[in-house]
């Protein structure tokens, strides 16, 4: 780097040279983020900075420059035109045909170039000839041309907080070479808390303020220069309201308001409210943006939610401001209080389903019967609901392949929580009118018989939630995770990839360690991240748990440290739990959070116990339940070894703190298949391999004689074969940080 002039701005000379030396935005310039690893490794792809001013947009530039191999040519949008981007894409063509180099174009302040300056620049992003780096204050979104920004990644700067303003501050008065090391400068404590302050997050500003209070301020009698509390408010203003109607500001506050009243808080939503009042918001804009809310958000939950911001909205308009102000809090206050359910959302699903499933025939009976009934027997079947007790009667609405899909799903919030119960009740009503073979849909050629294939699809739909519950499971664990789009996520389970696809697009801007138990896993999860770019894909390791430290080490990215650490069923195969979580505790950042939902073998449903037993033997029985009890009782099988007292205990011993420890039963209703059967009670066959672990068959076998065995599977097929069962099950939801002094 060309060495500063001395007379240049001290926010000038002071601007980091290496990223070292840069200070905050540790969510994306931290060690292991993908900023870091895509500069450090010469890698980098176009990107966009985007951020308030004095937030490091164009040090970072500078930074890749001096980092780079590539040539590197910087403009500045408000200064430059077409000619001037045409001069350096001559350049960098001439450049890659001479050099066979790269280069890399800084564009300072993209979103001053107009649509047309930004579209001359398109096809040398796309067909590579530059890699562009913008900066914007905008919201690229909004700003810069669609095809640029999806052909570029968005980085978003944050305002730097005190910590960081206050490092750079004293790095301006110890650097001997670029700041004031060399003179005798002293910065009173308040006087240095003022500037930081005001600066409000811009590090530009805390340095151009230092700089005025330095020069502008005469040495005492010793030849220090001393700025006091009198000098700093001299130096810098106020910081003002930051609200501008057209622009980023508009729309983050009432995304705040909205996003206040969705979450029950009426304290920030009034807040909210008063800060787009005092800055002149249209209230109109307020009241449809509540208008919707109260149908989104809070629903039938409480059905007159639409009513009072209607009537709220209609009397502004007759009363008009100031007097207004009082419907718009009336408003707000009625929403943020409101109970809340999103299950209008259910119409989308059904939008969504009828799009992919494409054209569908209205059942016979629901067809109308005016026109030709006497042809076609359209109509024939129907079932007036008014002629039966509560006016309801179980039959057939949806079409024949979408028997048993759910679209609404009543919340357990207010006014749905009462309906909810009637909802679930006749949808189990129809679903038994099914089972048992009644005539739901009367056919238009053919009889109805219960080997019906369209009848084994509804009951498939309707019984197999397994699915839905995984998705689940996903979404809590990675929620209490409180991932970011710069975290660093390590799935210390990664198996399929349940949650370690669904980490990778929630981190963006970070990224993703994913550990399976051995290489066949790992080269599954590998030809999946195929599809992705590389800088986007997990880093797999394959190993035991236990090794971890090791295993990410191995990696050479450096100290890496986890934002989240997260599992499904992680430690559940491992046989010392309390090692294994020391290892974990180890890898977490020092603000980090663990979250695992592990299950709960123990806890879980017995066989024994979804049959009557009433046609055994008693003897047999308590041989039974005794054999099968035994199975929990192994010290030796790591998924039974354990409690729920011995996971806290093993946090607590790690040092970790847990914050949420929730213990739960579910229950899922699944159809006994013969596959299912054919598990527990699997063909003998003496040229087969004794599996990893035993089957249920096996287990009886311990305490039971071979006929002993046979009879109680016979039992179970007789009762179990083709019906529902309700299988129980126990797990552990629990999150946990570092506690105070750990790292």
């Amino acid at each position: 780097m060309n060495q500063q002039d001395p007379h240049s701005p001290l926010a000038a000379r002071m601007r980091p040279r290496t990223l070292d030396e840069f200070v905050g935005q540790a969510h994306i310039a931290a060690p292991g983020r993908l900023l870091r690893r895509a500069i450090s490794a010469d890698q980098l792809s176009s990107i966009i900075f985007h951020g308030p001013p004095g937030t490091g947009k164009t040090t970072l530039a500078m930074v890749i420059a001096n980092t780079t191999r590539s040539r590197f040519i910087s403009l500045n949008a408000v200064l430059t035109g077409v000619k001037d981007l045409r001069e350096a894409i001559a350049g960098a063509r001439r450049h890659w045909d001479e050099n066979e180099r790269r280069t890399i174009l800084f564009v300072d302040e993209i979103h001053r170039w107009n649509k047309a300056q930004q579209d001359a620049l398109l096809p040398w992003v796309e067909n590579g000839t530059v890699i562009l780096v913008g900066a914007t204050t905008e919201n690229p979104y909004f700003s810069v041309n669609s095809p640029l920004v999806s052909r570029s990644r968005v980085f978003r700067l944050e305002p730097l907080g005190k910590e960081d303003l206050f490092a750079v501050a004293l790095q301006a008065l110890a650097d001997i070479e670029r700041g004031y090391g060399a003179l005798k400068v002293q910065v009173r404590p308040d006087a240095l808390e003022h500037l930081v302050n005001v600066a409000n997050g811009d590090a530009r500003s805390v340095l151009n303020a230092l700089e005025l209070a330095v020069e502008t301020t005469p040495p005492d009698d010793q030849g220090t220069v001393v700025v006091d509390m009198a000098v700093a408010e001299e130096s810098i203003q106020r910081r003002a309201v930051l609200y501008d109607r057209d622009g980023d500001a508009h729309y983050d506050t009432i995304s705040a308001f909205i996003k206040s009243l969705r979450g029950s808080d009426p304290d920030a939503a009034l807040y909210w409210l008063a800060k787009m009042v005092h800055a002149g918001e249209d209230p109109r804009f307020m009241f449809r943006r509540m208008l919707i809310l109260a149908s989104e958000d809070v629903g039938l939950a409480d059905p007159e939610a639409i009513g009072v911001v209607t009537a709220c909205a209609d009397a502004f308009d007759r009363v008009g401001l100031p007097e207004g102000r009082f419907h718009l809090a009336e408003a707000a206050l009625y929403l943020a209080t409101a109970p809340k359910s999103n299950s209008a959302l259910a119409f989308f699903d059904a939008l969504h389903t009828v799009e992919k499933e494409g054209k569908t025939d209205v059942p016979v009976h629901l067809k109308d019967a005016s026109r030709d009934k006497k042809g076609f027997g359209h109509g024939e079947g129907y079932l007036y609901p008014h002629a039966y007790r509560d006016h309801w009667t179980a039959q057939q609405y949806l079409p024949d392949t979408l028997q048993g899909k759910v679209f609404y799903h009543p919340s357990d919030q207010g006014h749905e929580k009462r309906i909810s119960l009637t909802v679930n009740q006749r949808r189990e009503a129809q679903l038994a009118t099914m089972v048992e073979g009644g005539i739901v849909a009367p056919p238009e050629v053919l009889t109805f018989s219960p080997n019906d294939r369209t009848r084994d699809r509804w009951l498939q739909r309707a019984i197999n939630q397994g699915g839905m519950q995984l998705a689940g499971v996903r979404d809590r664990i990675l929620a209490a995770a409180e991932i970011e789009r710069h975290s660093n996520v390590l799935d210390l389970n990664a198996g399929t990839g349940l949650l370690t696809w669904e980490a990778v697009r929630r981190t963006p801007e970070g990224s993703v360690w994913a550990l399976v138990a051995d290489e066949g896993a790992a080269s599954g999860l590998h030809a999946q991240a195929l599809n992705l770019q590389e800088m986007d894909r997990p880093v797999v390791m394959a190993g035991p748990l236990e090794k971890i430290r090791k295993l990410v080490s191995a990696k050479g990215q450096g100290d890496v440290r986890f934002d989240a650490v997260v599992g499904r069923n992680a430690l559940l195969p491992v046989h010392d739990k309390a090692a294994a979580v020391e290892v974990v505790a180890q890898v977490l950042a020092p603000e980090g959070t663990i979250s695992l939902i592990e299950g709960v073998p123990r806890g879980g449903q017995r066989i024994y116990d979804l049959v009557d037993r009433e046609g055994l033997d008693k003897k047999l029985v308590e041989k039974w339940m005794t054999a099968e009890e035994t199975i929990y009782e192994d010290m030796d099988d790591p998924m039974v070894n354990w409690s729920r007292d011995d996971l806290a205990h093993a946090f607590d011993r790690a040092g970790l703190l847990i914050k949420h420890f929730h213990s739960e039963q579910t229950a899922m209703e699944m159809l006994v298949t013969e596959a299912i059967l054919s598990r527990w009670f699997p063909e003998t066959d003496g040229d087969l391999k004794i599996p990893a672990r035993p089957s249920y068959r096996d287990r009886l076998a311990v305490l039971l004689s071979p006929k002993e065995v046979d009879q109680i599977r016979r039992y179970i097929t007789q009762k179990l074969a083709g019906n529902r069962i309700r299988w129980t099950s126990e797990s552990i939801h629990l999150t946990a940080c570092s506690a105070p002094g750990l790292n």
